[in-house]
């Protein structure tokens, strides 16, 4: 018996050794009414919690996560960024994935985070449902393992969310139907608040209250659906030490750029004494397309705790505001410079473990293009078509039951594996569009080998206006080898790409009129999601699949579904 107590203690005391835990939770989808900007409406939330409750583990742990469907709409949740280690099924894209979960219905996310830690996101993964369904996921350091940077006095969440008068749902349904670009959001919220700059919603601002002298750890997420956006904290200066779950070299900046579907953690040092000064932390959006956007700003306001008068009011104090970029393609030099920026740590504890050689090479073009307008309808689109948006021209369209279970089962029709690995046709990219925009429709993937190792350069093409694509893969991180403006050129580029130390993410940016390229290794079975994480162009089209097929090792191979896994 003390035996078996001395080894117990030795096992509390050596916690690390031990594996991680399973943490349950519970989601109940359900409507509950919010006031913004003076209006009422009823939304889709998690537990009645408008931003959603977060997710917190440690690194190693396994989450539980009953998903109960009280509502109309069909329901699914994205685990965004958590690798999904033979747990495809878990994944989330409603028709990728899985079939949605129904009115009644209920369904349990089960998956373990392996070799990660840092902050993710969750969110709906149907039509515009995550406009309102969004949280935070939180994965600590495994017990008595510390941070790559010194301990913060305090850890903090800031979420950037869309916020819609209208139903976004009826949005997006109207915009399909015309085929016009869908009418654009009322305003940008931080937690969950639009902030000062809006019309009545001075009491509905996010104020972050700070002692002088400490570090503090925010933890930055963007949940809107359709916008880029810069942020910055008056005279403050912000230490970007991870992004996307993953620990980056650090580097100082005043001004950051966040990408729908990223995350960044930054490190605020506040000043060393009581500044007599409130300061305003402020996010609009970078915006490089053609067509309208929410051209509007929300802040929150970061206030210090005056140690010798803790009652002192903060409004007499002047309230600092910070200098953003330019909202439009002006700030494209600024978001260039700021992405490079990114380095993976690359030590031996936080290695970079870029494919340094590449079994299949891939060049897709990134962008939007059009459909036909159908007969005896009038349409808003380009020049009376629908708006459209493809890779390498194939606009994909989601199928009517799940991918995954269609491959997995053998069953016949659903897709077909002959997506192409470069343009049908090749042309001057960034250069003077074609005449001719309609793109071919179909539900096609790429099939890779167990463990293969991928290179994908996405190209933006000027075809209805260049613009940013915060492009993101589901169930991988990649490494971003090499970035350019322009058309990328195979016989130049590929000798100035970063194979030492490139940042590893799981959503980045194809430049305007420019190009990205990536690497990873495809060792995780299953059918992954590629697309664009501005949801209109997700809508439109601008995605694909990739099937990785099961290796010879019992360890890399797809499981059976879940028992209760949902039917279409």
């Amino acid at each position: 018996m003390a035996a078996l107590v001395f080894g117990f203690l030795v096992l509390s005391a050596l916690p690390e050794l031990a594996a991680g835990v399973t943490r349950h939770y519970t989601f109940n989808i359900t409507l509950h009414n919010v006031t913004r900007l003076c209006q009422t409406k009823s939304i889709i939330s998690v537990n009645g919690r408008f931003p959603g409750p977060p997710v917190v583990a440690r690194e190693g742990d396994r989450v539980v996560v009953k998903v109960v469907n009280k509502v109309s709409n069909n329901v699914t949740i994205h685990w965004h960024g958590v690798r999904q280690l033979r747990s495809a099924w878990a994944d989330g894209p409603a028709y990728v994935t899985q079939c949605p979960i129904q009115t009644g219905q209920t369904y349990t996310y089960n998956f373990t985070i392996t070799g990660q830690r840092g902050t993710l996101l969750w969110h709906a993964h149907i039509s515009w449902l995550r406009a309102t369904l969004y949280g935070p996921i939180i994965i600590l350091p495994r017990r008595n393992e510390s941070y790559p940077f010194p301990k913060p006095h305090k850890e903090v969440t800031i979420i950037f969310g869309e916020w819609w008068n209208a139903d976004p749902e009826a949005v997006i349904s109207q915009a399909l139907q015309s085929g016009a670009g869908p009418n654009v959001s009322d305003a940008y919220t931080i937690n969950g608040l639009p902030g000062p700059l809006y019309n009545c919603s001075s009491k509905d601002t996010y104020k972050l209250k700070v002692k002088p002298g400490k570090t503090y750890l925010l933890r930055l997420i963007n949940a809107a659906l359709n916008d880029e956006l810069f942020f910055s904290i008056a005279n403050h200066t912000l230490t970007v030490v991870e992004g996307d779950a993953t620990y980056v070299k650090p580097f100082d900046t005043n001004v950051l750029l966040i990408t729908p579907g990223q995350t960044t953690n930054v490190l605020l040092k506040t000043k060393p004494y009581f500044p007599n000064s409130t300061f305003l932390m402020a996010a609009r959006p970078y915006f490089t397309g053609q067509g309208t956007f929410d051209n509007s700003t929300t802040a929150g306001i970061l206030e210090y705790v005056n140690p010798s008068k803790p009652t002192f009011s903060q409004n007499k104090l002047p309230l600092l505001k910070p200098t953003l970029p330019p909202v439009n393609p002006n700030a494209t030099g600024f978001v260039t410079n700021f992405t490079r920026k990114f380095r993976s740590l690359a030590t031996a504890k936080f290695p970079a473990n870029v494919p340094q050689t590449v079994d299949k090479r891939f060049f897709f073009t990134i962008g939007l293009g059009s459909n036909p307008c159908p007969k005896d309808m009038t349409c808003q689109g380009p020049n009376g078509s629908k708006f459209s948006a493809s890779v390498n021209n194939i606009s994909f369209i989601l199928p009517s039951v799940s991918i995954l279970q269609a491959y997995f089962f053998g069953q016949n029709g659903v897709y077909t594996t002959d997506f192409p690995t470069y343009p049908p046709v090749p042309f001057n990219y960034t250069g003077t569009p074609p005449n001719n925009t309609i793109v071919s429709n179909g539900t096609r993937v790429v099939v890779l080998p167990f463990n293969t190792s991928v290179e994908l350069v996405m190209q933006d093409t000027s075809i209805l206006g260049a613009e940013s694509h915060p492009f993101h893969l589901h169930g991988y991180n990649f490494y971003v080898v090499g970035q350019g403006i322009g058309n990328y050129d195979p016989n130049t580029d590929p000798a100035n790409f970063n194979l030492v130390d490139p940042v590893e993410r799981n959503t980045f940016g194809v430049p305007a009129g420019g190009w990205v390229a990536i690497r990873f290794q495809a060792d995780n079975p299953g059918v992954w999601f590629l697309h664009c994480h501005l949801d209109v162009h997700t809508s439109w089209g601008l995605r694909m699949a990739w099937i990785v097929l099961d290796g010879q090792q019992p360890d890399q191979k797809l499981p059976s579904p879940p028992s209760d896994l949902p039917k279409c």
